[in-house]
C-alpha cells in the first residue's frame, strides 16, 4: 500500500479517503500477485505488465475502471447491484457499501481474460 500512500493523502474528504483505502487494501490482500502502481494519476493494478483494474476518486463516487471488456461482460450484474456505469467505468457511490463480490468477479475475469495478453491495454 506504500505505492498508494501519496495518492490517498491527497484525498480531501476523510470518508472518501477511508473508503478508497479500504478498496485498495482489499484488492492488495485478495490478489497478492497483482502489482500496484500509479499511472495517469490514479491507482491501478497490473498483472505481467497488463492492466487489470484502476480506480479514481470523484465527488460523488469511486470510479472503477476494468476496461470495456470487463464492463461489457458484467453489465447486467453491475446494474442489478444498483451501480451506474459507462463504457469505461463503474460508479461506486460514496453513500453505499462496495460490492466486493462483484469487484472480485470483475478482477478475476480480467486476470483470466488477459492471461495471454502481451500489451498494457486490450487491442
Amino acid at each position: 500500500m506504500e505505492v498508494f500512500a501519496d495518492y490517498l493523502a491527497h484525498i480531501d474528504d476523510p470518508q472518501h479517503q477511508a473508503q478508497t483505502e479500504e478498496v485498495l487494501a482489499w484488492v492488495t490482500e485478495k490478489f497478492t500477485n497483482l502489482k500496484q502502481r500509479i499511472a495517469w494519476n490514479q491507482p491501478m493494478f497490473t498483472d505481467h505488465g497488463t492492466f487489470i483494474i484502476g480506480f479514481s476518486v470523484s465527488k460523488h463516487h469511486l470510479a472503477v475502471a476494468p476496461e470495456r471488456a470487463g464492463i461489457d461482460h458484467f453489465s447486467d450484474e453491475i446494474k442489478r447491484a444498483g451501480y451506474d456505469h459507462t463504457k469505461l467505468l463503474i460508479r461506486f457511490p460514496w453513500d453505499r457499501p462496495v460490492d466486493f463480490s462483484l469487484l472480485e468477479k470483475i478482477i478475476v475475469f480480467n486476470i483470466t481474460d488477459k492471461a495471454d495478453c502481451s500489451t498494457f491495454w486490450r487491442k
